[in-house]
């Protein structure tokens, strides 16, 4: 092979490498790490291989580099006495500061599963990633639910609207949740068990000790392999049974990382707006679209407050991004009343091809505190604009698929 031949082969390999981890990184959110010397798991409680260091602790919805997708731990030996776990697997930390019960009585406690197999996962209901995985959970709780499987749903909020039950429980009846939810309003769970990631599955066997543990999406055979092992071990009989018909919808081509608008979100991780000054912290300014813009970078226009968590719509608002995708989210509150959101894709209103299962002739109603799907076509850059018709909206994050 020639010097040219070899280096045009090797730059492929390193492209595809890039856009695999990508594609990795894609799969899970962060959250904030957990504070140091709380009571839990410890930090190196599973043989996980290439878990991230931890950062610096930050408070609640503040968010933190993601890490590629990891699981720990093959399948363990059938009817490990308990003697032996002590020692080689962690005891699962018990439910702490729960707020709100969903599906599951007052005071629930993992304790009180003694006896089944336990699928503790941490969720929050506006998480792109997290609602790929719903599919799967609840196809498991039809399944297994019977044979002693009890999927416990950690419900710990990104945003401060995702801490309203109300909310909570309009989600859950979206996606047919109907396993008990508890509401970690306060992140007590999420640093008992010393979680960082949003989505993240800790499989407890009957004795309560954590026997497996997956972060992010995907997995889901390998998972419910694991389930059908821990099954048996309480004497379930499902050799039988199979794996769950569930399609794995965890994208696999690069994509437009997910984006925040809101000031403590997105500037910490490099993702201030392109307009000129970026984000004007805590205030409602103008701002103008400039002549040419880049990729994956969010533009405004009109006037907008900028908050925290969110940015604001306010008079002649547009906004404006360079998307590389085949689905594109947005998570949105309404004002007190419903509004209307315009959709353009490359200048012109959303055609059908393209739009999303919220959009219905080229625009969509924002009437919940959700994730939206704008856009659904074939994968591809292209320019979405947002024109809200009214003030008041609230924009958190842009999700892509």
């Amino acid at each position: 092979m020639s010097g040219g031949a070899s280096k045009n082969v090797i730059l492929v390999i390193v492209v595809a490498l890039i856009i695999g981890g990508i594609v990795y990184l894609e799969s899970q959110k962060a959250g904030p790490s957990s504070t140091s010397g709380e009571q839990g798991l410890p930090e190196t409680r599973m043989p996980v291989q290439g878990s991230p260091e931890g950062p610096a602790e930050v408070l609640p919805n503040k968010l933190i580099e993601t890490a590629p997708t990891v699981t720990s731990t093959s399948a363990p030996p059938k009817f490990m006495p308990v003697q032996e776990k002590e020692g080689k697997y962690a005891r699962a930390p018990e439910l702490k500061g729960i707020v709100g019960y969903l599906n599951a009585p007052d005071g629930f406690t993992l304790a009180s599963q003694r006896g089944k197999v336990v699928l503790v996962d941490f969720w929050t209901y506006s998480c792109i990633n997290c609602i790929r995985t719903l599919p799967h959970l609840t196809a498991w709780h039809d399944r297994y639910a019977d044979k002693g499987l009890v999927i416990v749903g950690v419900h710990t909020p990104e945003f401060d609207f995702e801490k309203d039950k109300e909310n909570v429980r309009t989600a859950m009846a979206r996606h047919n949740i109907t396993y008990p939810v508890v509401q970690d309003n306060d992140y007590a769970t999420w640093r008992a068990y010393k979680n960082r990631f949003w989505p993240r599955k800790y499989l407890v066997d009957k004795d309560g000790y954590i026997r497996y543990d997956h972060i992010g999406e995907g997995g889901y055979d390998e998972t419910e392999k694991m389930i059908q092992e821990l099954l048996k071990e309480v004497g379930k009989d499902v050799t039988d049974m199979g794996i769950s018909d569930v399609r794995d919808t965890t994208p696999s081509q690069a994509l437009t990382p997910e984006l925040y608008a809101g000031y403590e979100f997105a500037v910490p991780r490099g993702q201030n707006i392109g307009n000129s000054g970026g984000l004007r912290s805590g205030v409602e300014a103008s701002y103008t679209l400039p002549t040419t813009m880049r990729d994956d970078i969010i533009y405004l226009d009109g006037r907008w407050n900028s908050l925290p968590d969110a940015l604001v719509s306010g008079d002649g608002a547009q906004m404006v991004l360079r998307y590389l995708a085949s689905d594109v989210n947005v998570v949105l509150v309404p004002p007190a009343t419903p509004v209307v959101m315009q959709v353009l894709l490359d200048g012109q209103p959303i055609p059908d091809a393209f739009a999303g299962s919220d959009v219905i002739d080229g625009g969509f109603i924002v009437d919940e505190a959700r994730l939206y799907n704008l856009v659904h076509g074939p994968y591809g850059r292209h320019t979405l604009t947002l024109i809200p018709q009214e003030d008041g909206v609230e924009l958190h994050a842009f999700t892509f698929g």
